[in-house]
């Protein structure tokens, strides 16, 4: 466990001084070595740890338009939180020198506030409502449920084989201005568009 964390904690500081050299090196590590969980000794809490990395790396490779004018980047979680105190080790970092905070929410009209939000698979059954109550807005959204992706959700992640696999929904993103990076495209197990 120890190992895990460092390595992830690791894995920010690299990003964060060169994010644009490292990406493909840190991603592939981050998919093959450090996001292995042993089945034996896979818990929630570590698949949810892998996953907060995970964010990172995709609010840290996606463009927002006027995204220069934000104070804070708030990244929301809706429904029930399996990340516990893990996706608050978000807020020790920053997106081009802009602060991240967290945000976990209860009601669909808090939604509008956040620049990348979280759909709990807790929510799966509203996911269609909650995606057409901010289809025009700039938010990123992220989710670990089956078919979220194709359903409108920009990334949704996926254990395979004990890792931590994502796809990506670019056409949802460019929908409403989000631009992600093609080299976080090139890691994805699927894209579509």
């Amino acid at each position: 466990m120890k190992f895990l964390r460092h390595a992830i904690n690791r894995l920010f500081r690299l990003i964060e001084h060169s994010k644009w050299v490292f990406l493909t090196l840190l991603l592939s590590v981050a998919l093959g070595i450090l996001l292995h969980i042993p089945p034996v000794k896979a818990t929630i809490q570590d698949e949810y740890r892998v996953k907060a990395a995970f964010i990172y790396n995709f609010i840290a490779f996606t463009q927002w338009p006027d995204f220069a004018e934000l104070n804070t980047f708030t990244m929301c979680i809706y429904g029930k939180d399996y990340f516990g105190n893990e996706i608050n080790a978000l807020e020790e970092r920053t997106i081009n020198s802009i602060p991240i905070q967290t945000k976990r929410l209860n009601q669909l009209g808090e939604i509008r506030q956040c620049q990348a939000l979280f759909i709990s698979r807790s929510q799966y059954i509203q996911l269609t409502s909650i995606l057409d109550s901010i289809q025009e807005l700039p938010i990123l959204t992220i989710a670990d449920s089956p078919d979220a992706a194709e359903k409108g959700v920009m990334i949704n992640m996926h254990l395979e084989q004990n890792k931590v696999k994502f796809e990506i929904n670019l056409k949802s993103a460019r929908n409403v201005g989000l631009n992600i990076s093609s080299r976080l495209l090139q890691l994805a197990t699927q894209v579509y568009q």
